[in-house]
C-alpha cells in the first residue's frame, strides 16, 4: 500500500540524507510533492540522492558546525522558505558504559542531541508562518538498549524525546509543530552489522511482538502524518514505530 500526502509548494530540509533513513525520507517527501534540500557531510553521496531524483538540492553540512547549519537553512530560504525539517543525522556509540571515553560520550551527545536542537532552532527562526519539525529519535530514547551497550546513544535519544516535548510546547504559539519518530529496528548503516548477524537478527525477531524488524516504507505513514496538514493539532509527540517493542 502506498501512503500519500499533498506536500506541493513545501520546502523540506532533511539532515543525515546521504544514506539510510535520511535518504529514504528524501525520497518519500519528494514523491509527495515537496522540494527537498538534502544535507549531510558526504557530498558525493548527496549528489547521488539528487541524481536519483530524491532531492532538488544537495548541501554539504556538518550538523556540528553552526556555520554549516546557517548555510543549510539559508539554502532552503533561497528556494522559497522552510516548511518541513527532518532531523535525521545521527551517530551511535558502541561501548560498555564503564569503558566509554568522555570524548565518545560527548561526540554522541553533540551529534544526536545538541545538533538536533541547533538545526531546529535555526529552522524555527526561518519559519515566520509556522512549519513542521520532525526529530528522529529512537526506541532507545524510550527504553534501555540492554543487552546492547550504548549508554551515550540512549542518553542522547532520551534527550531528543524530551527536547521534542519542550519545543513542541514552547513553539506552538508560533505555529511550529515539533514532533518525533522513534523507530524500532530498521535497516540502516547503523544496523548493517547487526542485521548481518543471524544471532542478533534472531534476537530482534524474538523480542519484537510482530516478530520481525521493520521495513523502511513502514515509516512513511508517520513521516507524512507529521509533515502534512493532517497533524495541525499534533505537537510535542513521539510516535514509536517499532512493531510493539516498547509496548512489551
Amino acid at each position: 500500500m502506498t501512503i500519500s500526502a499533498d506536500l506541493s509548494d513545501q520546502i523540506a530540509v532533511v539532515t543525515g540524507a546521504s544514506s539510510g533513513l535520511g535518504r529514504h525520507f528524501c525520497e518519500v517527501l519528494t514523491r509527495n510533492g515537496a522540494t527537498v534540500v538534502a544535507a549531510a557531510r558526504r557530498k558525493e553521496r548527496l549528489d547521488e540522492v539528487v541524481a536519483a531524483g530524491y532531492a532538488a538540492r544537495a548541501v554539504s553540512c556538518d550538523v556540528g558546525d553552526s556555520g554549516d547549519i546557517a548555510a543549510l537553512i539559508s539554502s532552503a530560504v533561497d528556494l522559497g522558505g522552510v516548511d518541513i525539517v527532518v532531523n535525521a543525522a545521527g551517530f551511535g556509540d558502541d561501548a560498555p558504559a564503564k569503558d566509554v571515553s568522555m570524548e565518545l560520550f560527548r561526540r554522541t551527545i553533540d551529534i544526536d542531541l545538541t545538533a538536533t536542537f541547533a538545526v531546529a532552532q535555526a529552522a524555527a527562526n526561518a519559519m515566520p508562518e509556522g512549519g513542521s519539525i520532525i526529530n528522529i529519535a529512537s526506541i532507545l530514547g524510550l527504553v534501555g538498549a540492554w543487552p546492547i551497550q550504548q549508554a551515550a546513544y540512549c542518553a542522547a535519544k532520551g534527550g531528543v524525546v524530551n527536547l521534542t516535548r519542550q519545543l513542541g510546547a514552547e513553539w506552538a504559539k508560533d505555529g511550529i509543530r515539533v514532533n518525533a519518530i522513534a523507530p524500532g529496528w530498521f535497516p540502516s548503516e547503523q544496523t548493517d552489522v547487526m542485521f548481518a548477524d543471524e544471532k542478533a537478527l534472531s534476537w530482534v525477531r524474538r523480542n519484537t511482538p510482530m516478530g520481525r524488524p521493520g521495513r523502511l516504507d513502514e515509516l512513511d505513514g508517520a513521516l507524512l502524518l507529521l509533515a502534512s496538514p493532517s497533524s495541525t493539532f499534533l505537537t510535542g509527540q513521539v510516535l514509536a514505530v517499532d512493531g510493539g517493542w516498547t509496548a512489551r
